[in-house]
């Protein structure tokens, strides 16, 4: 409930944003940046819950609704984005891969999901290492950041062009997400998502208002 719905794919798909965004601290960005916090919610309430396993000693409505309230708006907690980046390579399977593999199940794809393929997206515009300004900075450590970077070596932050099919063999990689995320019906629009996100300066901060705004 925790590791695959509640909490933790909400600190992988925004955390990495964050980063490109700016925003050093986690709790922050959500009480300052109104996109940021829909999106958090989303990824939680709208698209989590429903296919969530109740573990029946804890509500999940109950926890989410604490997290929300009491956890994540805790700017003393000095959760950073950058620690939220750590190693997330590692971790999609099981915090993204299984609530997609979830709506295929019981709805067939999970062609309906939005804020879960606007993080993945995000992601990896943050593996290129180039903020919203056009910036770069330093990745979080994480042992596909080299073979990563390999593959997005050619893709240029206001080139939109130089994005062509590099995303394909990480989204389809089963030993990644659990799943082929193409197969589910969300490769594509993590795709496009990702190439809004390259275009320019303002690009992610554009991008993320258009999709949870």
């Amino acid at each position: 409930m925790k590791v695959t719905v509640c909490l933790n794919p909400v600190h992988s798909a925004t955390g990495p944003l964050g980063v490109v965004l700016g925003y050093d601290l986690f709790a922050h960005m959500l009480n300052t940046n109104d996109d940021m916090m829909k999106m958090a919610r989303m990824i939680a309430y709208d698209e989590g819950l429903p296919v969530v396993a109740d573990p029946g000693i804890l509500s999940p409505q109950a926890f989410v609704d604490e997290l929300f309230n009491d956890r994540f708006p805790n700017e003393y907690l000095g959760d950073t984005n950058l620690r939220l980046a750590v190693d997330v390579s590692q971790m999609v399977g099981i915090r993204f891969g299984e609530t997609i593999k979830a709506y295929v199940q019981k709805l067939g794809d999970a062609s309906r999901l939005t804020a879960i393929p606007l993080g993945i997206a995000g992601w990896l515009r943050y593996m290129l290492g180039v903020d919203d300004e056009g910036n770069k900075f330093e990745l979080a450590p994480d042992p596909m950041n080299e073979e990563l970077q390999e593959q997005f070596k050619d893709i240029v932050v206001g080139k939109s062009e130089t994005f062509k099919d590099q995303l394909k063999p990480i989204l389809s990689n089963e030993r990644l997400f659990f799943t082929d995320l193409y197969k589910d019906g969300v490769g594509e629009k993590i795709e496009g998502m990702f190439r809004e996100m390259i275009a320019g300066p303002g690009a992610v901060r554009e991008t993320i208002h258009k999709y949870v705004g």
